[in-house]
């Protein structure tokens, strides 16, 4: 399909990347867009002003919350260039989370092509790591009508903007509060689909924890309420030793793109991996006897995010004496290392805007 390019408004000011980015404030000049409907199928694809949409009151997103996301960066190599990483599978994922919400999948090609493009126009946006460039794919439905059905029309968006630091204390360890209370996912559900609905159930508990002095909320299962899930928007994983071990995949959690990359390089760098069903009673246990030695989330926004310390049932397990471990260092470094192209990449897995 041909990406259709705009022009900007000749009166566009000129806007600076301010010193402080924050995380999803800022977003760039253009915007991509295509639509879908079952008479036209998908058209008008094209790159054009960053602006906002019109949509009619009934439109089925406000009402049935029929969307979806992804999440990726552009970063900064030292040559000038900038890298993607692995887009290819933000891609599939992005289409496997369309099938489970009953939504028209995009052509891959066309969804790459469009980041790709879009990059590539807005370069000045691109910042200097650690800093990147956060891409952000949605797909909603736009039917003007109510009633519980699958949607007959779709808008596929694509918005940029440069980011820093997803947590404002940086790499450094985060208080994370064990809910039992609340649930995130359950089997058969919409858990492993990118769905805004999945975060905004989070949300709640989320605000009563930080209360407490927590920074994140780490998810059990929905049914037995013992297994351990997710922790925030991230897939959590646990040090034993040089062994680390993860959450299996059930249904219920999404599969992250970083928790992939880790599964697969970590053994290149001197460690075993596994993914198990995780009872919480034996993390909390382990953790006590010191035998998890270090704890950390992977995503795509914080990369590698050392967990310093989980609360429970009024009580505190300090992991690592609170400080960021050496393999979540390793993690970190090697994983951005290769996103930014400081290091060759021997797995393929990013691709080149020139």
């Amino acid at each position: 399909m041909t990406i259709t390019i705009d022009p900007l408004p000749e009166d566009l000011p000129q806007r600076a990347l301010p010193e402080k980015l924050g995380f999803g404030q800022i977003f760039s000049d253009r915007m991509f867009t295509q639509e879908w409907t079952t008479a036209e199928g998908w058209h008008n694809a094209r790159i054009g002003p960053y602006k906002p949409f019109s949509l009619d009151p009934s439109t089925a997103v406000f009402h049935y919350a029929q969307e979806i996301f992804e999440g990726t960066k552009a970063y900064r190599r030292p040559d000038g260039k900038i890298n993607l990483f692995r887009p290819w599978e933000n891609a599939a994922r992005f289409n496997r989370s369309a099938r489970r919400m009953a939504m028209q999948e995009v052509d891959p090609e066309t969804h790459v092509e469009a980041m790709l493009k879009l990059v590539e126009l807005e370069n000045r946006w691109v910042p200097d790591a650690p800093a990147s460039l956060y891409i952000r794919p949605t797909l909603i439905a736009t039917e003007p009508a109510l009633g519980v059905h699958a949607s007959s029309r779709f808008l596929h968006f694509i918005i940029v903007g440069p980011v820093g630091a997803y947590f404002a204390t940086g790499f450094n360890p985060v208080p994370v509060y064990i809910s039992d209370q609340y649930v995130r996912a359950v089997r058969g559900g919409t858990g492993e689909a990118k769905t805004g609905g999945n975060y905004a159930a989070s949300l709640l508990v989320g605000e009563e924890v930080a209360k407490l002095g927590y920074q994140q909320v780490l998810w059990l299962d929905g049914v037995e309420r013992k297994y351990v899930e997710e922790v925030g928007a991230m897939n959590i994983a646990f040090a034993y030793g040089k062994h680390i071990i993860t959450p299996q995949l059930t249904g219920t959690i999404l599969p992250g793109i970083t928790r992939k990359s880790v599964l697969e390089m970590a053994p290149d760098l001197g460690y075993t991996v596994s993914e198990e069903r995780i009872e919480i009673a034996q993390v909390l246990a382990d953790i006590e006897r010191g035998e998890i030695t270090e704890v950390f989330g992977m995503g795509t926004a914080a990369v590698i995010a050392p967990v310093g310390k989980f609360g429970y049932a009024g009580k505190e397990y300090a992991i690592g004496g609170g400080q960021v471990g050496p393999i979540s260092k390793h993690l970190y470094q090697y994983l951005t290392d290769l996103q930014y192209g400081r290091i060759p990449d021997p797995y393929g897995w990013t691709v080149v805007v020139e």
